[in-house]
Parts: C-alpha cells; sequence; structure tokens
C-alpha cells in the first residue's frame, strides 16, 4: 500500500463505531458487580450472615499460598533425595583409580597424500580496471598414521582450496 492508500484507510478506521457487547454479557457483568453495602470488602470474602457487619472474615489466599509453597516444597524434597547420596559420591571421586599404563603411539608408517580434485580458471577486474586471472584449485589431503604394534590406525581427510592470482600481460 502507498501513502495515500494509508491515510485514506486510517480515516475510514476512525469513523468506526463499535458495537454494542450483548445484552446477556452485559446481565452477567451486572450480576458481578458487588453491591453497594459490601462496597468496601474484598470481592473474594463473601458476607457472612453470622457474623457481625464490622467484623472481618478472616481468608486465606490459596493461590497465592501454594504458589510459593509448592516450589518450596519441590525443592526441599529434592535435596532431601540427593543429600544422603553426597558422601557414597565424595568417597568413589576421592578413592585413586589405578590408572592404565598408557603406551606412547609409535608411528610405524606415516603417510601424506594430495588429491586434487577440481580446478578452474577465472578472469576478474581489479578495482583500478585491470583485469586479473585466479586460478581456483580444489584438494584432499589425507594423513594416514600406522602403529602396527598396537594396530591403532588413524586417518585423517581435510579439504583445502588454493586460490591463486596470476597477472595477465596487457600490451
Amino acid at each position: 500500500m502507498n501513502e495515500p492508500d494509508l491515510e485514506l484507510f486510517e480515516q475510514e478506521l476512525r469513523a468506526l463505531r463499535p458495537a454494542s457487547p450483548p445484552p446477556d454479557l452485559m446481565a452477567r457483568l451486572a450480576d458481578a458487580q458487588p453491591s453497594p453495602a459490601t462496597a468496601g470488602s474484598s470481592p473474594r470474602t463473601a458476607p457472612s450472615t453470622s457474623r457481625r457487619a464490622g467484623e472481618s472474615v478472616p481468608f486465606i489466599r490459596w493461590p497465592l499460598l501454594l504458589r510459593w509453597l509448592l516450589p518450596a516444597a519441590a525443592l526441599v524434597l529434592a535435596v532431601g533425595l540427593v543429600w544422603p547420596m553426597l558422601p557414597k559420591l565424595s568417597h568413589r571421586d576421592a578413592a585413586p583409580r589405578a590408572a592404565a599404563p598408557l603406551s606412547a603411539l609409535k608411528a610405524d608408517s606415516v603417510r601424506l597424500d594430495q588429491q586434487l580434485v577440481g580446478t578452474f580458471d577465472a578472469v576478474g577486474r581489479l578495482p583500478d580496471g585491470e583485469p586479473v586471472r585466479f586460478r581456483y584449485q580444489q584438494w584432499m589431503d589425507q594423513l594416514i598414521v600406522k602403529d602396527e604394534t598396537s594396530g591403532v590406525v588413524i586417518q585423517q581427510r581435510t579439504p583445502r582450496v588454493e586460490v591463486i592470482p596470476v597477472g595477465l600481460e596487457t600490451y
């Protein structure tokens, strides 16, 4: 939408008036209003017929109380379950372990390999307008280390990209 359409749309919206609420909703709202005699009391407390008008009714706010009581009870329960296990865990971690002797890796054969995966040339222009040629090469490097005594073979493949600028002779 462009600016004139938005302004026209806003004018139409300002001219609209909200519809009146349904009569049954208005009736329910009127019933929910406190009567003038109980206007000073809390909406949650119901007036008691057995008490005098000046006495207040004790009221416990259960939702507010539960909002704080339930998380606190869950925390106490979790701490109560974990607390007895703490000494067992600390003894297990503190006990010295008999470490298996680590033998150093002795490489019997090491092989490095480079494999050309793809290559192409491209020509571009420098900011000053001079043409320059780029040679793009994609390689796959591979390293293989073998230890015959322990039977360990380590193999690692890594892709590598080389972009080499090659100047063009212009006459």
